[in-house]
């Protein structure tokens, strides 16, 4: 067993552990199951999330176990990174790894539980939901210091920003950390970015017009940018849906 404590919870180092050992038994379930599963947990008034990392398939066993860092690590890093660059993210606690000598197996990630007013994909299911254009600017604007501060990234996605009402404002925060890059992107690169976040043109009309605001650019380039990128998205999404069904007609017989 691997593992890195954050400073804050160094002198709970043992709860954590224990935890970890014990998490079939232990913590309440929370979310959705089917890919990773993710338990909540308490120490002293604080609520935590852990999260439990599949183990990979055979060959991946052996590159995080010598090549790559496991997602579990890499989620802990990135949020640390994060929040010396003023950005978002819940605070990070912890992370475990199991490995033998020649294969990776389970890695967990813990957070501190952050209860958030709605999540991105809200606004992607009501559109009337209240200030709805409001908040969808404002993520835009996150996205836009996001861009500016050389934070790609990838799983940017609707689940994976959490929104919290603040007085008049919002505030955002980046979850499902393990897949990002941090670097220098042009236009292209930048409004790529938004492609795996809605469906409706309305949105991207929004988004497109408080892109190009921060960045002085014509509205025009910029939606027409980001509506061709998200539909270029769409269409390689269902391309794979399509051929993965096909590949698996097996199990639909089932």
């Amino acid at each position: 067993m691997n593992f890195r404590v954050h400073n804050e919870y160094k002198t709970h180092t043992a709860a954590l552990t224990n935890f970890i050992l014990n998490f079939d038994t232990k913590g309440e379930d929370f979310g959705n199951q089917d890919r990773n599963s993710l338990k909540l947990f308490k120490i002293e008034a604080k609520t935590l999330n852990a999260k439990s990392f599949r183990i990979p398939n055979i060959i991946n066993q052996v590159a995080y176990r010598f090549l790559r860092k496991s997602k579990a690590q890499r989620s802990f890093e990135y949020a640390n990174r994060l929040q010396s660059l003023g950005i978002g993210t819940p605070q990070p606690v912890a992370y475990y790894e199991f490995k033998t000598w020649l294969l990776f197996k389970k890695s967990f990630y813990i957070s501190e539980q952050l209860d958030c007013d709605l999540t991105y994909r809200e606004l992607t299911t009501d559109s009337n939901y209240p200030n709805h254009e409001a908040i969808l600017r404002a993520f835009t604007r996150f996205t836009y210091d996001l861009h500016e501060k050389q934070v790609k990234f990838l799983d940017h996605s609707p689940g994976n920003t959490l929104i919290e009402k603040v007085g008049e404002d919002y505030a955002f925060y980046l979850v499902d950390l393990n897949r990002m890059e941090f670097k220098s992107m042009d236009l292209e690169e930048r409004i790529k970015n938004f492609a795996k976040l809605t469906t409706h043109k309305s949105m991207i009309e929004v988004m497109s017009d408080e892109y190009a605001k921060c960045s002085n650019l014509s509205y025009e380039e910029v939606f027409n940018l980001m509506w061709h990128n998200t539909q270029d998205f769409q269409r390689r999404y269902w391309r794979r849906r399509r051929i993965k069904n096909k590949l698996l007609f097996w199990r639909a017989r089932k």
